[in-house]
């Protein structure tokens, strides 16, 4: 059983902060060196000075001063909080998606109840560790999956708004009843990590070393996949080396790939078989030197400019694929799932 419950949010207080939009970036994994000095110059007050600190102890300090300052104020009353994201993916098409945000009780994955679909690395989780024990502040919601359906009308204007990234962010307070409700639909549910496998699995060795009740809890943001806005996009690979790897020669293909795709450069395009999802047939071949873009045409101009000696096209990964990997308890290849778009972080923290 998932447990759920609603939180206290720790928020931004925009008379004393400043505007929104330039308190929020992405999450802190996906942003780059230079995008961190960005967003770090946007605003004294940014969250990636709490996500991606300096220090650690840098960030609990910034912390201290911002909630001492009112730049950060706590809810008085604890909530659950309503999410819709509008945004256009990188197919060009514009879609919403919607979520839930709450704070959920963590569990080993044994339990059955929370489900990874991809590995992680040490490192990472190091890092994210050093942090939760410094600031003892979920500073950003996880992304998890619901197989399930809730539909919420009526929500009037939203109590937050932001853009970031071409993504415009909602959120609404929503009343006590609603948690009763939604308690009941998650009594049997398991939830699905979309994205913060290395947050989930931090949050999972705080607690154990913490041991405290309020350790045992996280911020998350859960999303029914019965709508047309959750999407998966495929991570296309580039390689600098291939080693011997050959397919069948095909003609350029279009958006819609045959299969597994190899592009050697030069206009010459293979299709690979094999048995699996493509980002498995992928780490089956062992690629040296892999990096990642989510866009076809970059990964093709790339190895054109040579900045790669080939390319992996995938086809997205199916949703129904990752609940079926996920639910026999094997996981995929990292970045093999892309999805889009990311939660936007600095909107609701969480104290412990």
């Amino acid at each position: 059983m998932a447990t759920i419950r609603p939180f206290r949010a720790l928020r931004y207080d925009e008379a004393a902060a400043g505007p929104l939009a330039a308190l929020v970036a992405p999450p802190y994994d996906v942003i780059t060196p230079e995008q961190r000095a960005a967003f770090l110059a946007r605003s004294p007050y940014n969250v990636v000075h709490l996500t991606l600190p300096d220090s650690e102890e840098q960030a609990a300090a910034d912390l201290a001063d911002w909630r001492h300052d009112g730049v950060l104020v706590e809810d008085a009353e604890p909530s659950y909080w309503w999410l819709a994201q509008d945004y256009v993916g990188p197919d060009g098409i514009a879609r919403r998606r919607d979520g839930f945000v709450a704070a959920l009780r963590v569990e080993p994955y044994d339990k059955r109840v929370v489900l990874p679909h991809e590995r992680t690395h040490a490192g990472p989780k190091e890092g994210r560790l050093r942090l939760l024990r410094a600031t003892r502040t979920q500073l950003e919601p996880i992304f998890l999956l619901w197989d399930g359906t809730i539909e919420l009308d009526g929500l009037g204007e939203p109590d937050i708004a932001a853009e970031e990234g071409g993504v415009t962010a909602r959120l609404w307070r929503l009343g006590a009843e609603f948690g009763d409700a939604l308690g009941e639909e998650l009594h049997d549910a398991q939830l699905l990590i979309a994205d913060g496998h290395h947050r989930y699995e931090t949050a999972l060795a705080f607690h154990a070393e913490d041991g405290t009740e309020e350790s045992a809890w996280m911020l998350v943001v859960i999303v029914p996949t019965d709508q047309e806005g959750v999407t998966i996009f495929p991570t296309h690979r580039l390689a600098a080396s291939i080693d011997g790897v050959t397919g069948t020669p095909i003609d350029q293909p279009g958006d819609d790939l045959p299969g597994l795709v190899l592009y050697r450069g030069g206009g010459r395009y293979e299709l690979l078989t094999g048995d699996g999802l493509d980002p498995e047939l992928v780490d089956g071949l062992a690629p040296e030197g892999v990096t990642y873009t989510p866009y076809a045409r970059e990964a093709v101009a790339a190895v054109d400019r040579g900045e790669a000696a080939a390319a992996f096209l995938l086809r997205p990964t199916r949703i129904e694929d990752v609940w079926a990997v996920a639910g026999r308890g094997d996981v995929l290849p990292q970045k093999s799932t892309f999805f889009y778009p990311k939660l936007t972080s600095g909107l609701l923290l969480m104290p412990l």
